[in-house]
């Protein structure tokens, strides 16, 4: 692509199967992503899955996908694969490392299933324990894409285990310790943790990698809740957070993340 992709965003905001949330609150996301693209004068379409994303992919510099159970199919991450080799730039957040899941047998949690999209966005949700306050450590603190957080900062939210799908070609930004009493999450789900990082004890929540000459960069980070997105969940006798969670966008630091993101994605 000889000329540079139009400076235009699209968002895709959703939950699985079509009408639901997917227990996250997709209409305050959508908004608040919105309204920060606006803050950049960048226009954008919507979306509610993938299904028509090859539509606006040619149209736009930047994709920003927060999602809770839609994924994209082999032949649109192919699609997507495409944009970013030509210069597109994608934004994921929080569920958007998740996708098809199945039930475990006497498991509240679903295993996740690896398919195409996690090759290519670089990180794959395996799960994680309930919400709380958490430390997290900037480990590149001179990046575009985390100036103005200084080296740490304490966010309240769901504290996700993301297995890196190529470490070799990912530049982490953002870790973070849940301590020792995390470590059982993942028992009976997998064979063995594989969020851990070498050093044993963080797992990584933000990173970037190229791809051609575009990008992709992930952020853990973002749940929300309200009453209507947890309709028809059995209740989580562990979870003790309010019926309405917005905690990190409420978050300096996330919105920070948001808006770094941004400003990478269409001034790439």
């Amino acid at each position: 692509m000889t000329d540079p992709l139009p400076l235009r965003a699209h968002l895709i905001a959703g939950g699985f199967p079509p009408g639901s949330m997917g227990g996250h609150d997709q209409d305050y996301a959508r908004l608040r992503l919105l309204g920060l693209l606006a803050e950049c004068e960048v226009p954008a379409s919507v979306g509610n899955d993938f299904a028509d994303v090859e539509k606006w992919l040619p149209v736009s510099r930047l994709l920003i996908t927060y999602v809770a159970g839609p994924y994209p199919d082999a032949a649109q991450t192919r699609a997507i694969e495409s944009w970013l080799e030509a210069g597109g730039h994608w934004l994921g957040l929080h569920g958007t490392s998740g996708g098809r899941a199945e039930r475990v047998e006497g498991m509240r949690m679903r295993r996740s299933i690896k398919t195409e999209h996690h090759a290519l966005l670089g990180g794959r949700f395996l799960t994680h324990p309930p919400i709380r306050e958490f430390r997290v450590e900037v480990a590149v603190a001179d990046s575009p894409l985390t100036r103005g957080l200084g080296r740490s900062f304490t966010v309240e939210d769901e504290p996700y285990f993301v297995e890196l799908q190529d470490p070799g070609s990912t530049q982490i930004l953002l870790t973070a310790d849940y301590g020792p009493g995390s470590a059982s999450a993942t028992e009976g789900l997998y064979e063995s943790d594989t969020s851990l990082l070498p050093d044993g004890r963080s797992r990584a929540i933000g990173y970037t990698r190229p791809v051609g000459k575009g990008g992709v960069t992930y952020f853990a980070l973002g749940h929300s809740h309200n009453p209507a997105s947890r309709t028809g969940r059995a209740p989580d006798p562990s979870d003790k957070t309010p019926v309405i969670f917005r905690a990190p966008w409420e978050n300096e630091a996330f919105l920070t993340l948001l808006r770094n993101g941004i400003a990478w994605g269409i001034g790439g």
